[in-house]
């Protein structure tokens, strides 16, 4: 028998969704979308832990690459606001002056 084209995670969800809430058992859903009864109750384990290590998340506070992704816009904010320093102070020098400074060769 050829194994069946995968399908969207929206439909498997929508499938979890609906044996979590009773409207379908494991078994009418394998046979509706023509997989292994193994198959659906795979993506119901999946879903549920998924969920579960969100919440987790959630007490927890922000994850690993939240941490470093807020660390990397705390240095990109300083670097931002030193250029912006520099550019200023440049600004300032240069006002009133047509060509380079004599210090500046």
């Amino acid at each position: 028998m050829a194994r069946p084209s995968a399908l969207p995670a929206e439909e498997k969800t929508r499938i979890v969704l609906s044996i979590l809430a009773g409207e379908i058992t494991v078994a009418e859903a394998a046979r509706r979308v023509k997989v292994s009864e193994q198959s659906v109750g795979t993506w119901k384990r999946q879903f549920l832990e998924a969920g579960r290590a969100g919440l987790a998340a959630g007490k927890s506070g922000p994850s690993t690459r939240e941490q470093q992704l807020q660390a990397e816009v705390a240095d990109l904010t300083h670097a931002l606001g030193e250029a912006a320093v520099e550019i200023w102070v440049w600004k300032r020098s240069t006002e009133g002056r047509l060509g380079p400074s004599r210090t500046s060769r």
